[in-house]
């Protein structure tokens, strides 16, 4: 894909933004001592093999596997195996990886990408919620005005993406629920280009009541696990990706209950490629996903099998997938 210069730009913002969980990362494949183990098995070893011999379920292995490749760290044949490089065998034992080791540990924001939250799937650092981590919790670092911050300025760039590149979506919409849309942001810049949609912003209450007013949004507090606001269209940026499988399907559960028959669930969330490609975005998705997998464990960047797998799950009969030329794009789903 040919870029122009401020699609570069913006491409290469997400690129310095993650660019610090690279380190995690590889100081993480260094303690679990990947290399060697690739080594031992003849310099190839299958996921389910690598899986066995760590105690680390295998998706999280899948991931951090991708996450390394796109680095050039490793291969990934045909046949689901990973085999060494030149790279790869610089991180063995007796090579390089004491080096890699020198480095301190990881932030507390990071510190989910260890071999024993990897293995237990628990973080003694982050208080649950709804029986699983979030990294909105305050008592996890991430306080609420920096991250409210930045979602805000996460939400203007890609609704100006939506707006732009899609202007039909809320075609024939009267009304749009944003699902955990905080403070409104997103909703606002939307109702903005789109005065005939009414807009309800649903958050927790103790979100929602933070939010200063905004023209055609109105605030309603609730929980996505019990209920959500009827409306012809119901909205979730950014939310899916903090919660496991089966919270999403529980979540989408309650979308489907709040729209109509000709209503829409509309997601807004990261689309990994199977394999790679030409996107300029993909390196920031597998970036993003090793922030997810930090930050909640139970989290992640979601393949487009994984997220027909969920809509599946929910009962949807169809769906549509629109690029918006950004690291997210648009899922459209019906009931």
């Amino acid at each position: 894909m040919v870029m122009d210069e401020s699609q570069q730009a913006e491409a290469d913002i997400w690129k310095f933004a993650f660019g610090f969980i690279t380190g995690t990362v590889v100081k993480t494949s260094v303690e679990l001592h990947i290399q060697d183990l690739v080594a031992k098995h003849g310099g190839s070893i299958s996921l389910s093999a690598l899986s066995a011999a760590l105690a680390i379920p295998a998706d999280h292995l899948r991931r951090i596997m991708r996450f390394l490749i796109h680095h050039g760290i490793f291969h990934k044949t045909s046949d689901d195996h990973y085999t060494e490089n030149a790279l790869s065998r610089l991180f063995a034992t007796g090579n390089m990886s004491a080096f890699m080791m020198l480095h301190g540990p990881p932030p507390p924001t990071l510190s989910g990408v260890t071999p024993q939250v990897l293995r237990t799937g628990k973080r003694p650092d982050v208080k649950p919620a709804d029986g699983e981590d979030t990294w909105t919790d305050p008592a996890y670092g991430n306080h609420e005005k920096v991250f409210t911050d930045a979602m805000e300025a996460h939400s203007r760039v890609t609704t100006s993406k939506i707006v732009a590149h899609h202007p039909d979506l809320f075609r024939g919409i009267r009304s749009v629920v944003d699902v955990g849309g905080r403070h409104g942001m997103a909703l606002s810049c939307l109702i903005k280009a789109f005065p005939t949609v009414r807009g309800l912003c649903f958050d927790l209450p103790e979100v929602v009541a933070k939010a200063p007013p905004l023209d055609g949004v109105e605030f309603v507090g609730g929980s996505m696990f019990e209920s959500i606001p009827k409306a012809d269209a119901v909205m979730l940026m950014w939310v899916l990706h903090d919660w496991s499988d089966n919270a999403c399907v529980e979540i989408l559960k309650k979308c489907k209950e709040a729209i109509p028959a000709h209503g829409k669930v509309i997601m807004i969330d990261a689309v990994v490629e199977e394999d790679g490609g030409e996107d300029e975005y993909y390196g920031a998705r597998v970036s993003l996903d090793m922030i997810m997998m930090a930050s909640t464990v139970q989290g992640k960047e979601r393949t487009h099998k994984e997220f027909v797998r969920l809509l599946d799950e929910a009962g949807f009969s169809s769906h549509t997938v629109k690029n918006i030329n950004t690291i997210e794009s648009v899922i459209e789903a019906y009931p």
